[in-house]
């Protein structure tokens, strides 16, 4: 069996990991956030001018068809460089139109894969302890929404929000386009300067095929799963880099702080938890390119994507001493980014607990045993 990347594939590594190298340096980030813009307009419009926008995006709407593998390579580079582009919810998001409600929504993918129009979506939600605050009812040629979709990510440039609604079969998910009568949205800024807002429906109405049918709430999951865990691989892979360069060079008591095993041992750890972490996410998103089920390595991904941002975050803080809290030195911008990543993945204790019931109601290890294509072992 061969684990290795295709040409192509590591062609788009190359070419990503380059392209946020080169715009996402300290003094452009620095810059950044001074400016207050929730959106890096330059490097969003080179993702364009690339193609990165669409990778995700099925061919037969206008994208380029390429897997999940191929997508997690190209988050893992922003993820190093902290490059703030709308890539996996616009992608993700398409993909999923694209997959259960194509022909409803041929214009908005068509406007989507050319990037006239920018979507996001909300998949963290089903993590919460007070359940969903956004209630479809079905009614004569539709649905009608009221509530709200709670901090949904990327909503200050979208034109169009994939969001999780409560209906009488449960969790599903609803296209809504923020042009339409009754939606209106609170913005705000997360942490890591990305943009927010709460999505509140008043009698907003829908047609039938707006909210999708239930097999794609999972299946959203699923890649909203794996395309942030792709980003809190390259943000933790730089957090670590950059510690360990940084203890490399700062000496106390005549020598370098590298060399004291307490050091030494912490940062193992984050190694440690970081391969964790990409062993998971590589299986995961092998599952999705190859069509099998993947509910519970989805779900393992996401608390390993949690626990890592965690301890790898504040290790990486807590090694750098005082000059990590100092907000002239990049990186704190890490730490930010693990812990918006920890919360849109849903948190590690309620992922957790979601894993838990998965194995208590599935009497084998279906990872192993219970599969087809593991049949013949």
């Amino acid at each position: 069996m061969d684990f290795n990347l295709t040409e192509d594939q590591r062609a788009i590594a190359e070419m990503a990991g380059g392209l946020f190298t080169d715009f996402c340096t300290d003094e452009r980030m620095r810059d950044f956030d001074e400016s207050g813009a929730t959106l890096m307009q330059d490097l969003w419009q080179t993702c364009i001018e690339t193609g990165l926008h669409s990778l995700y995006i099925p061919e037969a709407v206008g994208g380029s068809g390429l897997g999940m593998t191929e997508l997690m390579l190209v988050l893992e580079a922003q993820g190093r460089g902290l490059g703030l582009v709308p890539l996996w919810r616009h992608q993700v998001a398409a993909a999923t139109l694209a997959q259960f409600a194509a022909d409803e929504f041929a214009s908005l993918l068509e406007a989507a894969a050319g990037a006239e129009k920018v979507l996001t979506l909300s998949a963290g939600d089903r993590s919460r302890a007070t359940g969903l605050a956004l209630k479809a009812e079905q009614v004569d040629g539709g649905w009608v929404l009221n509530g709200t979709a709670h901090a949904v990510s990327g909503a200050g440039e979208a034109a169009a929000a994939l969001v999780l609604v409560e209906t009488a079969e449960g969790a599903r998910v609803a296209c809504v386009e923020f042009d339409a009568a009754g939606v209106n949205r609170v913005a705000g800024v997360l942490t890591q300067g990305e943009s927010v807002a709460d999505i509140a429906c008043d009698n907003v109405k829908l047609s039938t095929a707006a909210v999708l049918p239930t097999a794609a709430t999972d299946w959203l999951e699923t890649r909203a799963i794996a395309a942030q865990a792709a980003l809190q691989l390259g943000v933790s892979d730089e957090q670590i880099r950059r510690t360990v360069e940084y203890v490399n060079e700062r000496v106390q008591f005549g020598r370098t702080i590298g060399q004291f095993q307490a050091v030494q041992m912490s940062m193992a750890d984050c190694k440690v938890a970081l391969e964790a972490l990409r062993s998971s996410l590589w299986q995961l998103c092998y599952r999705i390119d190859a069509g099998l089920p993947a509910p519970s390595e989805a779900l393992a991904t996401a608390w390993l994507a949690c626990e890592a941002g965690h301890k790898i975050g504040h290790t990486a803080q807590h090694v750098h001493g005082g000059i990590g809290v100092d907000l002239t030195y990049p990186i704190h911008r890490f730490l930010y980014w693990s812990r918006a990543l920890s919360l849109g993945l849903g948190g590690s204790r309620a992922t957790l607990e979601r894993l838990g019931d998965w194995l208590a109601t599935h009497d084998t290890l279906g990872w192993k045993y219970d599969l087809e294509e593991n049949n013949a072992i």
